[in-house]
């Protein structure tokens, strides 16, 4: 495993909000060099997910109508919810729901790579929080398909890092949100 130490997120940038109503739902957008297939893998296999996601999988996301607990990891009490995969078109487009937070991922080949796109419902007093977990996490991911892993950043961890903290401002200001003050009781996603 690479020396976490060594890094440093880059700044806030590859996401947007979408307002309606009281519903806001955070788009992230990330360009990774690797195929939609090694990409699609990487959202879908247990294994992998434990290697960079904010939550554990019992069994693959990779099929429709399959029910997947996903335990979310840092939680301060054990937080475990049961999903139903909702579409699953490998390797493009993945929908489930994660507690309260609809997930879709669109995965799409560009180059001899792929652009991920992310989109999740978030409590909008929280969405730069989620935004700065994601940024970090799909960093992760990127470390983990190059064979450079880094292990997982997420939870609490994330929140002491130096590198969330600039992106939770970063995020907030680019939203027009107040940067949220984190605390033990607040999400952690």
């Amino acid at each position: 495993m690479t020396d976490r130490l060594q890094y440093a997120p880059g700044p806030a940038s590859g996401a947007q909000v979408r307002k309606d109503g009281e519903k806001w739902t955070l788009i992230l957008v990330r360009e990774l060099r690797h195929s939609p297939e090694k990409v699609w893998q990487a959202l879908t296999d247990p294994a992998q997910l434990r290697e960079w996601a904010p939550f554990d999988a019992d069994r693959s996301l990779g099929t429709v109508g399959t029910t997947v607990k996903l335990t979310t990891v840092g939680a301060p009490a054990l937080h475990v919810t049961e999903t139903k995969v909702t579409r699953a078109d490998a390797p493009k487009l993945l929908e489930y729901n994660w507690g309260d937070f609809d997930m879709r991922w669109e995965l799409e080949a560009l180059g001899g790579g792929t652009r991920l796109t992310l989109w999740t419902n978030i409590d909008r007093r929280f969405i730069s929080m989620g935004a700065a977990g994601w940024h970090i996490a799909f960093d992760v991911l990127d470390h983990l398909l190059r064979g450079t892993p880094i292990g997982r950043i997420v939870g609490p961890e994330a929140m002491k890092f130096g590198g969330w903290q600039r992106l939770n401002a970063e995020y907030a200001q680019q939203f027009g949100v107040e940067t949220p003050n984190w605390s033990s009781n607040a999400p952690k996603r």
